[in-house]
């Protein structure tokens, strides 16, 4: 299950941005994920979860965008949506040739995961205020 991983890595990586942000409160965590990395949302969710309890972020929203594949040939600027039914080439893309051209296809979408935005608390900026 490397959906475990993925979220393992992903709380490693907010941690570290929240302490240098000084946060005591990750929020909410915006995630865009490429239908190509073959990820179960529901399960990076799962694990998300497990890996937050007792830290900054227990309790933070995931909300994840997950996004189509594109091919683009760049000999004759084709381009297209890549939908592939069959998910069997998980641990590589089989060659994808033009059929405009016969020119061999670049990915150009939908093998991403990134963290597109954080939303956390800031630091207290209350001052200390004393009466006589």
């Amino acid at each position: 299950m490397h959906e475990f991983s993925i979220a393992s890595s992903l709380a490693e990586t907010l941690l570290d941005l929240a302490k240098k942000q000084g946060s005591t409160k990750v929020l909410e965590v915006y995630l865009k994920i490429g239908k190509l990395r073959v990820i179960s949302l529901d399960q990076l969710t799962f694990s998300y979860e497990i890996v937050a309890k007792g830290t900054i972020l227990e309790g933070s929203r995931l909300t994840i965008e997950e996004t189509a594949g594109s091919v683009k040939c760049l000999n004759c600027n084709y381009t297209d949506k890549f939908e592939q039914e069959d998910l069997s080439f998980h641990f590589g893309i089989p060659p994808m040739i033009c059929p405009r051209c016969g020119a061999n296809l670049i990915l150009e979408g939908g093998d991403e995961c990134l963290i597109t935005k954080v939303r956390m608390l800031a630091p207290s900026t209350v001052a200390e205020s004393s009466e006589a």
